[in-house]
């Protein structure tokens, strides 16, 4: 433990100086206009694994962005792990209301802010750095695999394609991912199940072209009003999806394991004065802890049409547009909750109007077991690192691969993520301690010796 720790306070610097070369790469999958800026990225990742002393590295072409592979095989018999991370990021925007440059990284009371530092570039990056220190120091106790994608925020459309192609290449034990968060540095934490996901994108069509809202205004409908009513019907007064069918296989927890997720520590106030907010909003009967770990989900990510420019226009615009998402838990299916969607959100509009659903991408739920071998090596390391037993809690996100790599795969995953839930992920000022990103690559060669030891 004290060489690793001595490594990288040795190392510190250029640590994160390598961090903020990698941050300042605007690599925004989502956006064309930031093509090259992906391609450098994963040009970067890929001299970094070299260097590090991966073997046999190979940018891995794609019908989108390409996949960073690498590997150290130095003994068959023993365990290898496989380690997944992105190298694209979420679009920055609004850039207005960030503090400084997204792709400009800088520090301020400890922690990196720059787009991707904690989702997921700092947090695949002490996967790295923790390799470099294995390989240098003789200290390699797995075989290693990397497979850094950069199609992630984008819904990892050719990963799949990818995963199925080369089952022999990414033959491997378990499945270690860094892009989930921990309770605190004082309560670290690890993920036992993530959310799934069904994203769609609605359209409404109300007349021809844009009109003039005093000749015709009262007289056709506005599509941004009807819109605005479709949507908020879609919650009752106890906030509960009114879409017919949506709970039906929705895995309810005991009482007792009810109990146990709320044992984690959580201070509403501390979480009400963060967010800024008076009150709290969710699903009645249920607590925060308990809304945004096993509880489905659905809500407005974006919502437009009419005129939005500076100053005035009376326009009664002819289209709508909302991106929805609904994150799903235990027991539903992502495609059957898409189409319990689209066939409830057409039949709730009113003639005067015409609708259209389009499906963009979607996840399952996942649950990973506590009683693995690499949860407790994982376990071990974090009490190691901490000095205190890592608590186990459910994820809010999806990373809907995790579901592809068993299916594709026959691979369980552990999620040993070291960011925060206030990290600002996919929001303006976007952060990363220091502190978590020297602490993973800390914890994460003793994942590794422990697994190690584990599987004997």
């Amino acid at each position: 433990m004290q060489n690793i720790k001595d490594y990288v306070e040795a190392n510190k610097e250029r640590f994160l100086n390598e961090l903020f070369e990698l941050l300042r790469f605007p690599s925004v999958s989502a956006d064309p206009q930031y093509k090259e800026g992906v391609l450098n990225t994963a040009e970067f990742v890929a001299k970094k694994l070299q260097d590090a002393g991966a073997e046999n590295v190979e940018i891995c072409p794609t019908a989108g962005y390409p996949i960073v592979y690498g590997e150290k095989i130095f003994d068959p018999s023993l365990p290898t792990v496989l380690v997944y991370g992105h190298y694209d990021v979420q679009p920055a925007d609004p850039l207005e209301l960030w503090d400084t440059p997204p792709f400009e990284p800088t520090v301020r009371d400890g922690k990196i802010y720059a787009r991707g530092a904690a989702d997921d570039k700092g947090q695949f990056y002490m996967h790295v750095k923790a390799f470099e220190y294995m390989v240098t120091n003789n200290q390699l106790a797995c075989n290693i695999k990397f497979m850094i994608e950069g199609e992630e925020e984008v819904g990892s459309e050719n990963l799949g394609i990818f995963v199925a192609a080369n089952k022999e290449r990414l033959k491997a034990d378990v499945i270690v991912i860094s892009d989930t968060s921990m309770i605190s540095l004082e309560n670290p934490s690890i993920e036992t199940g993530l959310r799934g996901l069904s994203y769609v994108e609605v359209e409404v069509t109300g007349p021809n072209r844009d009109l003039h809202s005093g000749v015709y205004g009262g007289a056709v409908a506005n599509p941004a009003t009807i819109l605005s009513k479709m949507i908020a019907s879609l919650h009752d007064e106890n906030n509960h999806i009114t879409i017919p069918g949506f709970y039906d296989d929705v895995l309810e927890l005991t009482a007792e394991e009810r109990k146990a997720l709320n044992e984690a520590p959580f201070d509403v106030e501390e979480y009400k004065t963060d967010l800024g907010v008076s009150e709290l909003w969710g699903e009645n009967g249920y607590t925060a802890i308990e809304h945004t770990g096993i509880r489905p989900t659905l809500e407005v990510n974006g919502i437009w049409g009419g005129y939005i420019g500076e100053g005035a226009k009376t326009v009664l615009p002819s289209k709508a547009y909302a991106k929805i998402s609904m994150r799903l838990v235990p027991n539903q299916n992502s495609d059957r909750v898409t189409k319990l969607f689209k066939d409830h959100f057409e039949a709730i509009a009113p003639k005067s109007v015409k609708v259209e659903v389009k499906p963009h991408h979607g996840g399952e739920p996942v649950v990973t077991p506590t009683d693995s071998i690499a949860y407790k090596a994982a376990e071990k390391a974090l009490e190691v690192t901490f000095n205190k037993k890592p608590i186990p809690t459910r994820g809010g996100g999806s990373i809907p691969i995790v579901a592809l790599f068993e299916k594709e795969l026959g691979i369980k995953t552990v999620l040993l993520g070291f960011g925060l839930d206030s990290d600002n992920l996919h929001s303006p000022n976007e952060k990363y301690g220091i502190e978590n990103y020297l602490k993973g690559i800390e914890t994460i060669p003793l994942f590794h010796k422990y697994y190690a030891e584990l599987s004997k």
